[in-house]
């Protein structure tokens, strides 16, 4: 084994003898996406919440070089507190393994680091995707290109709204990735539950998400992620109007400060909690626990399958 190879944290490997379902789990919503100290908390709360629907958490992220599958809790605790903690793409990987550093993956790497793990299931909050303004700067999220080629269930509400939402669903069917509605026909909006864009699929239980991954393997036709859309109910949505007024105030700062590129979103999420006083991170961590726990309940129903994607669990 290299020096460099995926470790397993103990209870994920236990797992995994022992044919337990499996749900992955990201880590740049610890370091880099809820203000401390809520965001432990959370990340304890994510965590618990996939062991209360039956499956069994693996937070990836990168502690001194290592990536793990399966974070303990004195490395989860050690990425929420530390300063300078890098944010991983799967670009960076490599890289950041090299130099020995400590690092969060975001959704394209903690994606492709689960699926060459063999877990088939993925929670998180929201994807990243097209930018505003994109048709000039060209600013698009590596989510999207490594959701085409890694065979994984992404469950999410939507893009980030501060996004080009119908762009990005243009761009997700270009790629070839397939998306779906849970228990509806409209994509979500992640802080709202109508992102406005219609879905072409529905999929209305943990059952039939789990016969979505049984069919891929069975035919052994496309290479590419089901991103399934899971909306806030509406009763539990940022209000609307309230979403759209912190939006245009961002998008006008942004544009006044000059912020480009990787800032671009993590300024624009900060400005939504300050804006609506903290209305917005409490939509946020609503989202990921149902995500979280929606993502249990598809790794439970589906255990085999995930293991049938197309590549063997590593010994």
């Amino acid at each position: 084994m290299g020096r460099f190879t995926i470790r397993y944290g103990d209870h994920v490997t236990r797992a995994r003898r022992d044919g337990r379902p499996v749900v992955a789990l990201e880590s740049t919503i610890v370091s880099h996406g809820l203000p401390r100290p809520d965001n432990l908390r959370v990340a304890r709360e994510i965590e618990q919440t996939v062991r209360d629907n039956g499956a069994v958490p693996a937070t990836i992220g990168m502690i001194g070089g290592q990536v793990v599958v399966g974070l303990e809790d004195p490395q989860i605790e050690h990425l929420a507190g530390a300063d300078g903690v890098a944010k991983l793409s799967v670009r960076d990987l490599a890289v950041a393994a090299a130099t020995g550093a400590d690092g969060a993956t975001t959704v394209a790497a903690t994606s492709a680091i689960a699926a060459a793990a063999g877990i088939g299931v993925f929670a998180t909050g929201g994807l990243g995707g097209v930018h505003r303004e994109a048709n000039t700067t060209f600013d698009e999220s590596n989510d999207l290109t490594t959701l085409a080629r890694t065979p994984i269930v992404v469950v999410c509400a939507g893009v980030k709204s501060i996004l080009d939402v119908g762009a990005t669903l243009e761009r997700l069917e270009t790629l070839g990735v397939s998306v779906a509605g849970y228990g509806t026909y409209r994509f979500p909006g992640f802080f709202v539950t109508d992102g406005g864009f219609d879905v072409d699929w529905k999929l209305d239980s943990p059952a039939q998400v789990a016969d979505v991954i049984a069919a891929r393997a069975d035919q052994g036709v496309g290479a590419g992620a089901l991103v399934l859309g899971n909306p806030l109910p509406a009763d539990e949505q940022l209000d609307p109007e309230l979403h759209d007024r912190t939006l245009a105030e961002g998008l006008e700062l942004l544009a006044r400060d000059g912020i480009t590129g990787k800032a671009v979103t993590p300024f624009l999420l900060a400005h939504f909690h300050g804006s609506t006083q903290g209305k917005s991170l409490e939509v946020n961590v609503r989202i990921i626990l149902r995500n979280a726990a929606l993502a249990a309940q598809i790794a439970a129903a589906a255990t085999p399958a995930p293991a049938a994607l197309g590549f063997a669990l590593p010994a």
